[in-house]
């Protein structure tokens, strides 16, 4: 297992919930929610994030239907994770998110909380889970999880 502190993101339409893992990779906690934005300011926001906490990978989710098919959704999350992958210094990878918001509000649910006025942080519980996921699958396999991405070509 690579040793140090990776950023998960959980990318939709409104809000990108962030998680972060501790510096043995072991165990992912949320972080905080980011607004979407068309000036690029989401993506600022992700950046500086990466260089606060000196992450040295970031993990978005994939979000596959059910059946594994691609959706609007998973061109949106592709698209968004190459936009980063452009703006930060530090490898991002994609990695399967099926159920994960439901796996956070079933969670938060349990804990008592409501989910209609706790949407920020499902999202941020969200981004724990996918990016937990990807802790273990690493230290699992002993390779990192997912796939790379690229920034968008010019």
């Amino acid at each position: 297992m690579r040793a140090g502190i990776r950023l998960g993101i959980d990318v939709g339409t409104v809000r990108i919930g962030v998680s972060r893992s501790d510096a043995s990779g072991f165990l992912a906690s949320p972080l905080e929610t980011v607004q979407r934005a068309d000036d690029g300011s989401d993506v600022a926001r992700i950046a500086q994030l990466i260089v606060e906490y000196e992450a040295i990978e970031l993990i978005a989710g994939l979000p596959l239907a059910l059946s594994g098919r691609r959706t609007a959704s998973t061109e949106d999350a592709i698209h968004f994770a190459e936009r980063v992958a452009a703006a930060v210094p530090v490898p991002v990878r994609l990695v399967d998110e099926r159920l994960s918001t439901v796996s956070a509000s079933s969670a938060l649910r349990a804990g008592g909380r409501n989910s209609k006025k706790s949407r920020s942080v499902i999202d941020q519980s969200a981004a724990a889970v996918i990016l937990q996921h990807a802790l273990d699958a690493e230290r699992s396999s002993g390779r990192p999880a997912g796939e790379p991405v690229s920034p968008p070509r010019a």
